[in-house]
């Protein structure tokens, strides 16, 4: 330079970068952030919409192999007609005239009505419910239960009879049978077939 310019003192000019590229990597920086959430979002869309078709497919192939669960019910075991059932009706109380009534009525229910009297000594006066249902161990699968829709609260017991007839011993406690209408409706609830199971898959 000849000497025309000198340099004095100990203070150099600072060098700083220019202002429009810290803008320009800042912007970068920005833009790659917003690339990367886009593509994660991406992502999780396509393993959302894959996982569920695999659960779809999952469950149609299940729903596919599972039996599908029948309409039809199991049939339930036929009950006897009342005309089919031969009843004895003794009197254990001291009411008189009570095993004659109550005959009367069973007969017009359609029961068929064997012997009419007092109770024996074994239960004469010593029933305290409404009644005793006895009968050979046969009469539970059916005669039993068509019988005693007719009244509330009676008791069932067997004996060694071979017979398919059934007593009716009358009680203390014995009113009134109960009306036909539910006397029919506890014996249709009892002869509807039971639902069939559903399928354990």
């Amino acid at each position: 330079m000849g000497g025309k310019y000198r340099i004095t003192g100990d203070a150099y000019p600072r060098m700083r970068r220019p202002r429009n590229r810290r803008r320009l990597v800042l912007a970068g920086i920005g833009a790659v952030a917003a690339l990367g959430l886009a593509g994660w979002g991406t992502l999780q869309l396509i393993d959302v919409f894959t996982t569920g078709g695999d659960k779809g497919a999952a469950a149609a192939d299940h729903k596919r192999d599972c039996p599908t669960a029948k309409p039809s019910a199991a049939p339930a075991k036929a009950l006897p007609k009342p005309a089919s059932i031969k009843v004895n009706v003794y009197n254990a109380t001291t009411r008189s005239g009570l095993a004659k009534d109550a005959a009367a009525e069973l007969k017009k229910r359609g029961f068929t009505i064997g012997e009419v009297g007092n109770a024996s000594k074994e239960y004469d006066k010593k029933v305290p419910g409404t009644g005793v249902l006895l009968g050979a161990p046969a009469a539970k699968n059916g005669n039993f239960t068509v019988l005693g829709a007719q009244l509330t609260g009676a008791v069932e017991k067997t004996d060694t009879r071979k017979t398919a007839e059934v007593d009716l011993i009358l009680g203390t406690k014995f009113k009134a049978f109960t009306t036909p209408q539910q006397a029919t409706a506890a014996v249709a609830a009892l002869t509807k077939p039971a639902p069939a199971p559903s399928p354990s898959c």
